[in-house]
């Protein structure tokens, strides 16, 4: 069955010089079910519920168990829902590793119909910075960028929390 899932989701390319732009020909493969916080969300993926973790961001801990809610934390998971309402049609893309050590499918989220880049967004607007666990790095220089750029633009938690 997990194979069959991980069939429905495209892969990336793998390649650092990706453009942070949405792959051509989008098709949704996901059904949004909820934000869990601003990098997790809980989609369908056919009739199979998964628990997708955003690659190659990381936003401020809002629901982590054990500890306390991080500067920007309660933000950053409104952003993510505001963006992704119950039942948003997705394509969601792979990249090297298809699950993280919580069992968590990990991919790059393209909100349909407009193609919104969400893990790029989430960076652009300052809700997250970058987290890059190599051999997933498809997208990891066009993340840098955008975190440099709303660094220097003191948006969202960059002008919230001290940097």
């Amino acid at each position: 069955m997990i194979l069959g899932l991980l069939g429905l989701i495209s892969c990336g390319s793998n390649t650092s010089t990706a453009p942070a732009t949405a792959p051509a020909a989008l098709e949704a493969n996901a059904t949004m079910v909820r934000t869990v916080d601003g990098d997790t969300i809980d989609v369908l993926i056919g009739d199979t519920a998964e628990r997708i973790r955003l690659l190659g961001v990381d936003t401020p801990e809002s629901v982590k168990r054990d500890s306390p809610v991080e500067c920007f934390g309660q933000e950053a998971s409104k952003f993510a829902a505001g963006l992704l309402p119950e039942g948003t049609a997705l394509h969601l893309e792979r990249d090297v590793e298809a699950r993280d050590a919580y069992g968590r499918l990990l991919a790059y989220v393209y909100r349909l119909p407009d193609a919104m880049f969400v893990n790029l967004e989430l960076i652009r607007q300052g809700y997250a910075q970058t987290l890059t666990f190599p051999p997933n790095v498809t997208h990891a220089d066009d993340f840098v960028a955008a975190a440099r750029q709303a660094e220097r633009a003191n948006l969202g938690l960059w002008g919230a929390c001290g940097g």
